[in-house]
C-alpha cells in the first residue's frame, strides 16, 4: 500500500494534494460520480451498478438521488434500505459507515477530512481523515454537516442545519450548531402525527 494512503487510513497527517496515487484514485472516483450523475433518473440498474462498484460495501436495497459526490468511494459502506436525497457529499478519506434504514435529506455532507491548525502543515497539502459511523434507523435532516470522527447512534434524528462535531447517542433528537441532544425519543412520539 502507498505510504500516504496508509497514513490516510490510520488517521495520521498525509499528503492529500500532491500524492500521485491518491490524486489518481480521486480522479477515478470523480469520473464514476460524473457518469452516475449524468444518467437518466430512470436508468436505475445502471445507477445501482455504478454505486455497487464504487462503494466498499452495499446491501440489497438502496437509492441515492442525483447528484452525488464522494472522494474515493471504497471507504463508504451502506446498510439495507439506505436513502440519500440530492446533493449528498461524502469525503471518504476514512471509513464512512451507515447502518440499515438510514434516511438522508437534501444537501448533507459527511466529511472525514480535516486540515491541520498549523499553517505550515496546512500549506504543505497535509490533512487527516477520521472515520464517521451512522447507526441503524437514523434520519438526518436537510443541510446537515457531519464532521471527522463522529458516531451517531441508532434510532436518532439529527435536525436540519445541524453541524455534528461530536458523538450523538442512540434514541435522541439532536440539533444545532454545534449539534446537541434536545431530548430522548419516547413512546409518545408514535402518536405525534396521528394515523
Amino acid at each position: 500500500m502507498d505510504k500516504e494512503k496508509e497514513k490516510m487510513m490510520n488517521g495520521k497527517l498525509y499528503d492529500a494534494n500532491y500524492n500521485k496515487k491518491l490524486i489518481a484514485e480521486r480522479a477515478k472516483c470523480k469520473k464514476a460520480c460524473h457518469e452516475f450523475n449524468t444518467l437518466s433518473p430512470d436508468e436505475t440498474r445502471q445507477r445501482e451498478g455504478i454505486i455497487r462498484s464504487l462503494f466498499g460495501k452495499t446491501k440489497g436495497s438502496f437509492l441515492i438521488e442525483q447528484p452525488f459526490y464522494c472522494d474515493y468511494g471504497y471507504n463508504i459502506e451502506i446498510g439495507e434500505n439506505f436513502y440519500s436525497n440530492v446533493n449528498c457529499v461524502i469525503l471518504d478519506g476514512a471509513k464512512v459507515t451507515f447502518g440499515d434504514n438510514v434516511f438522508i435529506a437534501p444537501n448533507c455532507g459527511f466529511y472525514t477530512a480535516g486540515h491541520p491548525l498549523d499553517v505550515l502543515q496546512r500549506n504543505q497539502g497535509l490533512e487527516y481523515a477520521l472515520p464517521i459511523t451512522v447507526g441503524d434507523n437514523v434520519w438526518i435532516g436537510a443541510q446537515v454537516a457531519v464532521l471527522p470522527g463522529v458516531t451517531i447512534g441508532n434510532n436518532t434524528v439529527i435536525g436540519a442545519g445541524s453541524v455534528v462535531n461530536r458523538d450523538i447517542p442512540s434514541n435522541v433528537i439532536a440539533a444545532g450548531n454545534p449539534c446537541r441532544v434536545i431530548r430522548r425519543i419516547t413512546e409518545k412520539d408514535k402518536d405525534k402525527y396521528g394515523k
